[in-house]
């Protein structure tokens, strides 16, 4: 009996020992990670704070918004209405915005291997429901982003959701760096150098058969609309020209110009909509952002887009078996839609 309550007195002592090293309460537990921290691109856990914000278009829901799709899928056979809802702190859909640039909301759907991009505006219904024809050229997972500024909010939003396009995938890889673009016989040149973490300068030229073009048409208030689009996780950043039409000191072209703020170094996928001759049409870029302070060589002329030539920084192309969904480009098909 004495050898019994010898070893009761053992195992309470080492049970005790236990509870102090994995946390039972009332016992000191081993400190954990604060809940509010989240992965960076390389995967290391990093606190956030004010001054690193999240990127747009990463968030189905910011501020009590949130992007909900009423469409549950994409078509790639005939252009059908995509419809959706953008929800208010109350719940309740929304029904009055702050116009910007022409419309209440510009919506962007893209592929998640930046291809088929679109830049449509959908028609509000009085119900808060908003509706586009659509079609895409491919199947796959696309990313949708609205893009808008509620009634009595001081700033804009930018929401953005996957939408499916079933059927079978097929990527290509992401076309490489280079400085022009060609799009229906224009030739689009880009000058200046995305630096992340700095307001970057950047100007885009337009030409035709050799010719500058002077005679841009407005399109939605600018002679020009820049989407920039980070490879591998899309954040978005929708940035507009300096100067207006009308403005007495803006041209008509040949060159627009703009200012974009990348959050990091890396890949980007630019996307200019410039209108001339009555329809709209759209140059697409890859540019490598250099970090701040970093050089960075200027990837040579192209021919064509979206082949193009690398970038001496640009990562080197890979086979489409050994890149993933997220990180390809299928070739340049005539998917662009302007409404």
């Amino acid at each position: 009996m004495g050898g019994f309550a010898l070893g009761l007195v053992a195992v309470f002592a080492a049970s005790l020992g236990l509870g102090q090293v994995t946390g039972v309460p009332g016992t000191a537990a081993t400190p954990v990670a604060d809940a509010h921290t989240e992965h960076s691109l390389s995967g290391a856990a990093e606190p956030r704070s004010e001054a690193d914000p999240v990127p747009a278009g990463l968030q189905v829901t910011e501020d009590g918004y949130r992007l909900a799709p009423v469409s549950t899928a994409l078509a790639t056979d005939a252009v059908r209405p995509f419809r959706f809802r953008v929800l208010g702190p109350d719940g309740a859909p929304v029904t009055r915005y702050t116009r910007s640039h022409d419309k209440d909301l510009h919506l962007i759907v893209v592929r998640r291997d930046l291809s088929g991009f679109q830049h449509v505006h959908p028609s509000l219904a009085a119900d808060g429901t908003w509706s586009v024809p659509l079609r895409v050229a491919a199947a796959g997972q696309y990313r949708v982003f609205a893009d808008f500024q509620p009634a009595g909010r001081s700033e804009g939003l930018t929401l953005g959701v996957d939408v499916p396009a079933p059927g079978e995938f097929r990527p290509v890889a992401l076309p490489a760096a280079a400085r022009t673009a060609t799009v229906d016989g224009y030739t689009v040149t880009l000058g200046g150098q995305l630096t992340a973490g700095s307001s970057s300068k950047l100007t885009l030229s337009v030409s035709r058969n050799g010719k500058p073009v002077t005679d841009l048409q407005p399109y939605l208030g600018a002679y020009g609309h820049l989407v920039v689009l980070r490879d591998g996780d899309l954040a978005y950043l929708h940035v507009h020209p300096d100067g207006v039409p009308g403005d007495g000191r803006t041209p008509a072209g040949p060159q627009v110009t703009f200012y974009a703020d990348v959050p990091t170094a890396g890949t980007y996928r630019l996307y200019l909509d410039f209108q001339h001759g009555g329809r709209v049409r759209t140059a697409e870029f890859t540019a490598v952002a250099a970090s701040s302070g970093e050089g960075t060589a200027e990837p040579g002329p192209s021919g064509s887009a979206p082949a193009g030539t690398p970038s001496a920084t640009a990562p080197p192309a890979a086979s489409p078996s050994a890149v993933p969904p997220s990180a390809v480009s299928p070739s340049a098909a005539d998917e662009h839609s302007h409404e």
